[in-house]
């Protein structure tokens, strides 16, 4: 039974190999030189402006949560109605029903982002 995965343990040891030599090799063969502007906190060449303590805006949140949202939706939504027809010639209405529930509460999330002002453009 182990015989069968060996070959996959291969592929795998050879990947990582690989991947460290690529690496190791980056490291010996590439330019190396520091100085005092590339070891700032931001590479820009700009001077840090400002606190680390500083307030973020909802907005930043909202925007993440809009995302999540959508893949979420995406990942359960269209496998379901690419099935749909067959889940509901078997099943009937019921096929329909933890999508309703599912749809519904995504919706809620919609509201709360709507109602924080999430999909104003200002």
């Amino acid at each position: 039974m182990i015989l069968n995965y060996i070959p996959i343990f291969l592929v795998l040891a050879f990947a990582a190999i690989i991947a460290g030599a690529i690496v190791f090799s980056s490291k010996l063969f590439g330019p190396f030189r520091p100085n005092r502007i590339k070891q700032l906190s931001y590479e820009s060449g700009k001077n840090p402006v400002g606190s680390t303590h500083e307030r973020i805006s909802i907005k930043y949140y909202l925007v993440a949560m809009l995302f999540i949202i959508f893949d979420i939706e995406v990942i359960f939504v269209y496998p379901w109605a690419v099935q749909f027809k067959s889940l509901f010639s078997e099943y009937g209405i019921i096929a329909f029903m933890p999508m309703l529930i599912f749809l519904v509460v995504l919706e809620l999330g919609f509201l709360y982002i709507f109602a924080k002002g999430g999909l104003k453009w200002d």
